[in-house]
């Protein structure tokens, strides 16, 4: 489903150059739950970011469905973003003067989904999410939890193929964290392709297969159970 090929990202300022990753080759199959690991500063939300289409590659080459895509124009990329790929992030990234419903509204207005489905699209991923009785709140009147159950509701509200997760129990306290990993691995279990960057070996148990990075290199790969 996703395919790096010797992905390479350099990043360079006036008088330093960092090589983030160092020609990086993965291959994801159709519903794998794949945990990126490793230090900080190794390279693994520059991967994300990468398959996420949200940064390019310095070089190498970024596979979707057998389409090389990371040289897409920026149209092109917006809506493959927009049709396959869902987001969570550690820091939520909930808009603050838009309530729990609008926020997760978004990815259905920028599709145009009509008024009538978007409702009952965004009513029926909040009652999945038990986040349902918070529907008129802003995020600042949630709890952390509760916002990244917000920010997975948003994620998946378009019924993406692919969710791409970075920390996201990075902010939580363990309890609120176990239950967003229970929610992204029921997600998964019905199909949904996650790719997930984490400190955490607790939350990298959910996976199927983790991936050590270290200075921008994939040091090793392991397998926790068979698709």
């Amino acid at each position: 489903m996703i395919k790096t090929v010797e992905l390479t990202k350099v990043f360079r300022t006036d008088e330093v150059e960092t090589t983030a990753l160092n020609k990086v080759s993965l291959e994801i199959k159709k519903g794998e739950f794949v945990a990126v690991m490793g230090p900080s500063g190794c390279g693994k939300s520059t991967l994300l970011n990468i398959i996420g289409l949200l940064d390019n590659p310095t070089t190498g080459e970024l596979y979707f469905d057998g389409t090389e895509v990371s040289k897409f124009s920026e149209k092109k990329r917006t809506n493959q973003r927009k049709s396959n790929i869902g987001f969570v992030f550690q820091s939520f990234n909930l808009i603050d003067e838009l309530t729990v419903f609008e926020n997760v509204e978004l990815p259905l207005l920028y599709q145009k989904v009509p008024g009538s489905e978007r409702k009952a699209k965004v009513e029926q991923v909040l009652d999945r999410m038990q986040i349902a009785h918070r529907r008129k709140h802003f995020p600042q009147q949630l709890s952390g939890g509760q916002q990244q159950r917000v920010a997975i509701c948003r994620a998946v509200v378009s019924n993406p193929r692919v969710i791409l997760a970075d920390e996201p129990t990075g902010n939580l306290d363990s309890a609120n964290g176990e239950e967003v990993m229970n929610l992204l691995q029921q997600l998964n279990e019905e199909g949904t392709t996650i790719v997930m960057v984490t400190h955490s070996p607790t939350d990298s148990e959910k996976a199927n297969r983790i991936v050590q990075l270290f200075d921008g290199h994939i040091v090793t790969e392991s397998i926790r159970k068979i698709l």
